[in-house]
């Protein structure tokens, strides 16, 4: 199971964590990421990373948002910078089994999902 936190509502320029803890069995080979959605638009990934802590970012949110894992606390982090009011969705935390040397952005590929935590930037 997946549980998201940290979202809420900032000014543009501002900055929040996202956390997700995973609890019950954790994968030990896996990609995790943050994905978001929009109204109106289609799930799009924002962050991803593998067991071997390699990240992949989207354009839109490349030097700005880090993503990072605390493995003692089955815990992923989304830290976002510079928010926009593009950035604003509800954001959701997903994982899979998986042994890839990069993890796709691609949401359809993640089995696991979290409820999903809202983020508004005005």
């Amino acid at each position: 199971q997946l549980v998201e936190s940290g979202g809420g509502s900032v000014q543009a320029g501002g900055s929040l964590r996202l956390s997700c803890k995973a609890t019950g069995y954790v994968y030990k080979d896996k990609c995790m990421g943050w994905f978001r959605q929009a109204p109106g638009k289609e799930r799009e990934g924002v962050a991803t990373l593998n067991t071997h802590r390699r990240t992949v970012y989207s354009d839109a949110v490349k030097g700005r948002f880090t993503i990072s894992q605390d493995n003692g606390k089955n815990t992923l982090y989304l830290q976002m910078y510079s928010l926009k009011p593009e950035d604003t969705a509800l954001y959701y935390c997903a994982a899979k089994r998986s042994w890839d040397d990069v993890c796709s952005l691609t949401h359809l590929e993640y089995t696991e999902w979290g409820q999903g935590t809202q983020v508004t930037v005005s």
